[in-house]
C-alpha cells in the first residue's frame, strides 16, 4: 500500500512539474494564427484521469496558484480578475478574483476524474471516454472562468478589453468559440495520446 501510494505521489509530483513548466515558457501556449490556444489544462485534465478526482484537482490548485503568482507579478490590463493584489485603471482585485483564478481550475481536475469514471462505468472504450473527457471538461473550464469574469468584473472587464458593457456577451462568445473550441481540439488529441502512452506504463509499475 505504502509503495502504491508512494508512486502515485511521484507520478502527481509529475504533472505538476509538467504545469510549471508548461505556466513558465512557451510551451504553455499554442500559436494558431491570430489566436492562442492554452496547453495549460492539459496535465491538469490528465492527471485526474490517471490518477483520480482528487489528484486531478490538487494539479488543478497548482494551475491556479501559478496564475495568481504570474498575474500579480507580471500584470496585464486584466490581470485584477485573477489576482486580489492588482489595481489597474482605479479598478482592483478582489475575493472575486481567488474564485476565479483557483475555483474553475480546481473544478477542472476533479470532474476530469470523475466523468472518466462515469464513462468507464458505461464501458466506453478508453480512447472516445478520454477524448470526450478533454473536450467537456475543456469546454466547461472556458466557460466558467469567462462566466465568473462577466459576473464579478463585466464592466471593467469590458473597458480594459475596449468594447462596451453592452458587447460583453459578444465578446466573451468570441473567447469561447476562437480560443476555447482550439483548446478542446488540442486537449482531445494531446489528451488521448498521452493517454494512451502513459497509461500502460502506469500500469505495469
Amino acid at each position: 500500500m505504502k509503495s502504491k501510494q508512494l508512486k502515485t505521489f511521484v507520478y502527481l509530483a509529475f504533472f505538476i512539474a509538467i504545469e510549471i513548466v508548461l505556466m513558465l515558457t512557451p510551451l504553455g501556449f499554442i500559436p494558431l494564427g491570430v489566436i492562442r490556444a492554452t496547453t495549460l489544462h492539459i496535465p491538469v485534465i490528465l492527471a485526474g484521469i490517471l490518477l483520480g478526482s482528487k489528484y486531478g484537482a490538487a494539479v488543478g490548485f497548482v494551475f491556479g496558484l501559478m496564475s495568481l503568482i504570474i498575474n500579480t507579478t507580471q500584470p496585464t490590463i486584466t490581470s485584477f480578475v485573477f489576482s486580489p493584489f492588482v489595481s489597474i485603471g482605479g479598478t482592483s482585485g478582489n475575493f472575486a478574483s481567488l474564485l476565479i483564478v483557483f475555483g474553475p481550475r480546481i473544478f477542472l481536475g476533479f470532474f476530469s476524474g470523475w466523468l472518466y469514471q462515469f464513462f468507464n462505468r458505461l464501458k466506453w472504450k478508453p480512447v472516445l471516454n478520454v477524448s470526450v473527457t478533454a473536450i467537456v471538461n475543456t469546454l466547461i473550464h472556458t466557460v466558467l472562468v469567462m462566466g465568473l469574469i462577466a459576473f464579478f468584473f463585466g464592466e471593467p472587464y469590458a473597458q480594459a478589453k475596449g468594447v462596451a458593457v453592452s458587447q460583453l456577451i459578444n465578446l466573451l462568445l468570441v473567447v469561447i468559440t476562437t480560443n476555447g473550441v482550439a483548446e478542446m481540439i488540442v486537449a482531445a488529441i494531446v489528451v488521448t495520446a498521452l493517454y494512451k502512452a502513459l497509461k500502460p506504463i502506469m500500469e505495469r509499475n
